[in-house]
């Protein structure tokens, strides 16, 4: 029974992740998610309160696995600058990827604030993977300067997520340019 559940489960989460990568937050209902199942509806709340709750699952079990691509990313990468641009790719190569609409989709949702804390915190350790390279690039304020690069790349994966005139490769190089040069490009 207990076996059963837990790929019920996973099954929820995959449909959940399919949800949001083709439509983000408002395609993730429990309708949707009963009829891609195959679950009555009054299943899927067996499994999850709300959609705040199917989002912060996913955030919970997706966002460690994209965490770990960053940094395997920047391990490969044998100098601070070549770690920052690892960290900013590694980012919006994965904004195609099923588990970063998750991730995406918190900004949208209606998460409680339990929920969100932990999420910050989450993103808070992906943020303070680039500190120490910044900081051996000689930034005063590394922390700081570490915040600043997730907006450049915050910014990058709303632009390439838009469906921007420039491609998604264009983009990316722009955000390292940024990243590492800031406006003299």
């Amino acid at each position: 029974m207990a076996e059963h559940r837990s790929m019920q489960r996973a099954a929820l989460l995959d449909a959940a992740r399919s949800l949001l990568s083709e439509g983000g937050t408002e395609a993730l209902t429990f309708p949707a998610l009963a009829e891609r199942t195959g679950l009555a509806r009054s299943s899927v709340y067996e499994y999850f309160r709300s959609r705040a709750a199917v989002v912060e699952e996913l955030c919970e079990v997706d966002f460690p696995v994209w965490a770990a691509d960053v940094s395997a990313a920047m391990e490969r990468a044998e100098t601070a600058e070549a770690k920052v641009e690892a960290y900013v790719r590694q980012q919006l190569e994965l904004v195609g990827d099923r588990r970063h609409r998750a991730v995406v989709a918190i900004s949208a949702s209606e998460l409680d604030a339990g929920a969100r804390e932990k999420i910050r915190a989450a993103h808070g350790g992906l943020v303070a993977m680039i500190v120490e390279a910044l900081g051996e690039l000689g930034h005063q304020q590394p922390r700081l300067a570490a915040m600043l690069v997730q907006g450049v790349v915050d910014a990058a994966v709303r632009r390439i997520e838009l469906g921007a005139a420039e491609e998604p490769a264009t983009i990316a190089d722009a955000a390292v340019s940024m990243a590492l040069r800031g406006v003299r490009g």
